[in-house]
């Protein structure tokens, strides 16, 4: 599951004009890994479920009944699992012998446990728990919910699960901690005319009276709770069988099934690879992927086994509005969740300190196999460094937290999901696969599978394996000093001519944002270098290390193909003669040496003209991904005056002497030999051009909006997003009208919920209000209101931020309750008034639990560090631009 801190801080963080992960977590121990840990009593232990649900979609609950199958592994007079939103009926305790026992129930809501006390301790032994119980169907992306969408026949409504990482309990009282694994048997009573679907395969349906229908599915294999699901509603299947036999389907509302073709052939290909690579065959007879209408602010799909969820724009892909930057995003987000019927599914972490075993491997798979299977997409294989340094913008400030996290609280596990698991996981693995060698990874990874199926690991188990596979190579060393600690290792580089040879000399210390004068810490770093020209040494930094390479007069280049995990520094002779080779150098190690120098002199490390310098040695020709960061790079630059337009015009003057000769060879028409990097890029500079005050720019995108109203030809698909984005930022009232118009009569779910989010991303105040208020109201659609305050607070921060507050109660139940403290000081989090800090202070202490405030915190660290940061470069900014006539 995958959101994102829109910032001028960025360019401070990444080096480079792109988004950072914004989330945060609370540290963990630096030596050891922690044990198991569970918030339930260990006593009792479930090994089957058998559930039978009966929901009223009409009524936004439903009826349940369960038998859990448990053994009592000590003596005790109580079992106490998870529940929420329940009452209870009928509770029974049996044993084989038919003897049963009725408990007394008492329910725990903070603690979100059921407790049924019996009057004699239970002896140890198989029992069986069964129970009547009713629940609630909510309008969030969390337990079973509800989501209504638009047709052109009319408003209907599905149901859907979603679990991860503790609402299971919504659905079914349950051991609801990744560590209980069981088996499942889900019996549902539906409407005959809607379908039905959860892990498994249908086993037996059968018609009952009144149009019901009673759905038998088969019995999962031994799996955590979060990964069950069910989902209900007019859908439509479209499937196709792999080589190895497997049934791979996608599943849509009535009318979609035609834009699931990508989808279902991206469910084909990636499982075909991951059987090879995983050496252990998919186990399930079938993989589903059901498209939902509508949106999470924090998540796109979840993995459950053999039931992906995904919400349909980033499953299905419709040929009149989607762009090539969708079929990426489709491709590579079916691949991470397929990645996870391993990785999360078959193999699970023991507790959430180790969601990285997760999230960061599917990840690394995902750009992995996209890369494989798609090369034309990324043809310089630059992908990683983006993810390598997205990750280091979180990382750099003190309120990040090691891969590896301690984790005590559902709040805190929701929390987890953040850039440091994902990113920074992914990164590390990248690193770690290129430091070993893929063979002998790969060799590992299969152990692992095979060793651990069907079970739960810690982060050693893995460790444990590789180490198998890469003797003499301290390894787990290596592996600890990147997960087990957090920050950023910052590789000094000097050199020098001796006989004939250059001597390198690598010195190791720690890239930190917001902490200058913080002791290093230590790590052992796997680092690449090369003369520009010549081949690549590898060496491990264990605090220094001296390379000797052949020859004399080339540059040196560190890091070379940008796997590692650090941020490089050069002395300021050796940045001066790699700067002058620049082109040289391939196109990922272009956007290293461009996001390094970024983030360094945006600290202090480095002057800010040798940042800006690079920008000036990009040719026109040079690699579309290349401009897509110098764009980012003007685009930060100009961010730096914020809303003072006549500090910022020699800026803007100046950013736009250099990308309006790249468009204008580009156009605005795509050409037939385009590639995908190119199609982007030209996105990219239309959008950049246009927030630049690009007069041509913004007439064109007006001309074209109100030309598509007759000639839908004048909004081509891989323009159609950057074209509306423009004219809905810029727009007056008669044009916010017209897109709320063309809101309220479209019928196509997905294309309704991208003009109410256009809605909400307007530079106007009084606009941006109207689509606050809007917000409140039942329009929008539940699932689409918290993120019209959050697209509000992308140029409106204090506004929306205000906004929330003071109508908490309200927008408390447009978000899940275990996101509300991401939720708030995600909307404060992008101001630059320092005013904001104490108002996010003042709602911590209000209204977050002391432990699950690292959101807040990371939030005014932001701020703080950004306002500093910024009266720093402005005035290094100012005389560069002197410099170069502007």
């Amino acid at each position: 599951m995958r959101r994102i801190l829109t910032t001028a801080i960025a360019l401070a963080l990444t080096g480079a004009g792109s988004a950072a992960y914004a989330q945060a977590a609370a540290p963990a121990p630096a030596a050891a890994q922690a044990s198991v840990t569970t918030q339930l009593p260990r006593s009792v232990r479930p090994t089957n479920y058998d559930i039978e649900i009966v929901p009223h979609a009409e009524k936004m609950t439903f009826d349940g009944k369960v038998r859990i199958n448990v053994d009592v592994l000590e003596p005790t007079n109580a079992i106490t699992l998870n529940a929420v939103d329940m009452t209870f009926a009928n509770v029974r305790l049996g044993r084989a012998n038919g003897k049963s026992l009725a408990p007394k129930t008492g329910i725990d809501a903070e603690a979100q446990t059921a407790t049924f006390t019996f009057d004699q301790p239970l002896p140890v032994g198989s029992y069986v728990l069964s129970m009547d119980y009713t629940g609630k169907i909510g309008t969030q992306a969390n337990g079973l919910f509800a989501l209504d969408y638009a047709t052109p026949e009319g408003k209907k409504r599905a149901l859907y699960t979603q679990f991860e990482n503790s609402d299971a309990r919504k659905f079914v009282p349950s051991w609801d901690e990744p560590n209980y694994k069981a088996t499942f048997n889900l019996v549902a009573t539906v409407p005959a005319a809607q379908m039905a679907v959860s892990n498994m395969p249908v086993a037996q349906s059968s018609d009952l009276p009144g149009g019901q229908r009673l759905v038998r599915f088969a019995t999962s294999p031994k799996m955590s709770t979060y990964l069950l699901f069910f989902g209900l509603g007019e859908f439509e299947r479209a499937t196709m069988k792999t080589e190895g036999g497997t049934e791979v389907g996608v599943i849509t509302p009535k009318g979609k099934v035609d834009q699931a073709k990508l989808g279902l052939e991206a469910s084909r290909d990636t499982l075909k690879e991951y059987n090879e690579y995983f050496g252990v065959p998919y186990p399930l007879p079938k993989l589903d992927n059901i498209a939902a209408p509508g949106r999470s602010q924090f998540f796109s799909a979840m993995e459950n086994w053999g039931a992906i969820f995904t919400f349909e724009n980033t499953l299905l892909l419709d040929p009149s509005i989607a762009t090539v930057g969708d079929q990426q995003r489709i491709f590579g987000v079916a691949a991470h969740e397929i990645a996870h019927q391993w990785f999360g599914d078959l193999v699970t972490m023991q507790w959430w300190d180790d969601l990285w075993l997760n999230e960061g491997f599917a990840s690394w798979m995902a750009d992995r196999t996209t890369d494989k299977l798609h090369p034309e997409w990324d043809p310089d294989r630059v992908g990683a460094v983006y993810t390598s340094r997205g990750a280091m913008g979180r990382d750099s400030i003190a309120t990040t937290h090691p891969v590896v996290q301690h984790v005590a609280t559902v709040e805190q596990a929701s929390q987890a999901f953040d850039g440091i698991t994902y990113g920074k996981g992914s990164a590390v693995i990248n690193m770690l696969e290129d430091y070993i060698g893929a063979d002998a990874w790969r060799d590992g990874v299969r152990n692992y599978m095979k060793k651990h199926a069907y079970s739960n690991t810690a982060t050693d188990d893995l460790w444990a394996e590789m180490e198998q596979v890469a003797p003499g190579k301290q390894f787990v060393q290596v592996a600890h000093d990147f997960t087990l600690q957090p920050g950023i290792p910052l590789i000094k580089v000097d050199a020098k001519c001796e006989a004939g040879k250059t001597q390198v000399s690598l010195q190791q210390g720690e890239f930190t944002v917001d902490r200058p004068d913080k002791q290093p810490l230590r790590w052992r770093v796997p680092v690449a270098l090369q003369s520009v020209g010549g081949k690549p040494v590898k060496v491990l930094v264990d605090g220094s290390a001296s390379v000797e390479l052949p020859g004399c007069g080339a540059p040196v280049l560190v890091n070379a193909g940008q796997k590692g995990y650090y941020r490089v520094q050069y002395a300021p002779a050796q940045f001066k003669a790699l700067a002058g080779n620049f082109g040289k150098l391939a196109t990922v190690d272009q956007l290293g040496v461009m996001m390094d120098v970024g983030a360094l002199s945006a600290v202090g490390l480095q002057p800010v003209a040798d940042s800006l310098d690079l920008t000036t040695q990009v040719p026109l020709d040079a690699s579309p991904d290349v401009w897509q960061n110098v764009a980012g790079t003007l685009g930060g630059m100009v961010g730096v005056f914020g809303d003072d337009e006549k500090a910022a015009a020699p800026a803007k003057r100046y950013a736009l002497s250099r990308l309006s000769p790249v468009f204008k060879k580009l156009g605005w028409e795509n050409q037939p030999n385009d590639s995908s990097t190119t199609k982007q890029l030209r996105t990219a500079l239309i959008a950049q051009l246009s927030s630049l005050g690009d007069k041509d720019v913004l007439a064109e995108a007006r001309r074209r909006f109100e030309a598509s109203a007759t000639d839908p030809k004048a909004l081509p698909a891989d323009l159609r997003r950057t074209v509306l984005g423009i004219v809905a930022y810029n727009a007056d009232a008669a044009t916010w009208d017209k897109l709320h118009a063309m809101a309220k009569a479209e019928t196509s779910s997905m294309i309704r919920d991208q003009y109410y989010g256009l809605l909400a991303i307007t530079k106007d105040k009084a606009l941006a209000q109207r689509a606050l208020d809007m917000a409140l109201t039942d329009e929008p659609g539940a699932t689409n209101s918290a993120s019209m305050i959050s697209r509000v607070a992308y140029e409106h921060p204090d506004m929306a931020f205000d906004f929330a507050v003071a109508h908490r109660e309200q927008v408390d139940k447009l978000v899940d309750t275990t996101s509300i403290s991401r939720y708030y000081p995600g909307l404060g989090g992008g101001s630059d008034k320092p005013e904001m800090v104490q108002k996010l202070k003042d709602f911590a202490d209000k209204h977050i639990a002391p432990t699950s405030r690292r959101d807040t915190e990371t939030a005014i660290a932001g701020i703080q560090t950004r306002i500093k940061l910024t009266a720093a470069r402005r005035p290094q900014i100012e005389a560069w631009l002197k410099q170069h006539g502007k």
